[in-house]
């Protein structure tokens, strides 16, 4: 019958428009992807390439080490709007180049890893201190140790640290984030790494920079919730 054939031809174009929809949508996220990281390097105006050496990803994230719903989480933090990226951290060993965003709330840390406040700003002198989830962009910390290199590019130079220390500490411990006798790095993450619910201890991996010459400080710190690198959760995705 005629109005079936009419019924047919609308489904069938219906569906063909949320086919094209759900590619629209997908080719959308792509782009979102590494858009911080290419604005970053956009508003630098020079090329910032990789070490020697070493293939760093600029496409999207290497998901083999994350959790399926820190996945999911930043495919759905793509969508969000975000202020540009004060920096992009690199970690050569462990094929890591992610853009620094500013705060640390559990949404920064599905698209990036986030500067702690209070702490030296990247490409300041002090201690600047960087958050992230252990099972997203900073699960392949496990895998550090000492004497690994770890990049910090802002608009102005790249920095390069080398790790010296690896702790373990509580939550309520910020001594780490105080400033150390020459410009260093900090890395917060919380431990252990594949524990099931909120996990109960901060890994903390710490890097000083390569140029000799003492750091002149900002004031010290004094944080007040301590080592929090996310909000706490039940869901062992910290």
């Amino acid at each position: 019958m005629r109005w079936l054939r009419q019924i047919e031809r609308a489904l069938l174009i219906a569906g063909l428009f949320m086919i094209v929809l759900y590619v629209a949508a997908r080719v959308h996220r792509a782009v979102l992807s590494q858009a911080d990281l290419q604005t970053f390097k956009a508003q630098a105006r020079v090329p910032v390439p990789g070490p020697r050496g070493v293939a760093l990803s600029t496409t999207a994230p290497n998901f083999n080490l994350w959790s399926e719903k820190r996945i999911k989480e930043y495919q759905e933090s793509l969508a969000a709007q975000f202020s540009p990226a004060i920096g992009i951290l690199r970690i050569p060993k462990i094929d890591v180049e992610v853009p620094v965003l500013e705060g640390t709330d559990d949404l920064i840390l599905n698209r990036g890893v986030g500067h702690v406040a209070g702490t030296a700003s990247p490409g300041e002198n002090g201690n600047v201190a960087i958050a992230g989830h252990r099972d997203g962009f900073f699960r392949g910390l496990k895998d550090i140790v000492v004497g690994d290199k770890v990049e910090l590019v802002t608009l102005q130079r790249t920095e390069t640290y080398v790790i010296d220390n690896i702790t373990i500490v509580d939550p309520t411990d910020v001594s780490v984030l105080r400033p150390r006798a020459r410009s260093s790095l900090t890395l917060i993450t919380c431990y252990p790494f594949y524990f099931i619910g909120s996990a109960p201890q901060r890994y903390i991996v710490e890097a000083s920079t390569t140029d000799s010459s003492p750091a002149t400080f900002r004031a010290s710190v004094h944080p007040k919730s301590g080592l929090g690198s996310a909000p706490a959760r039940n869901d062992g995705a910290q």
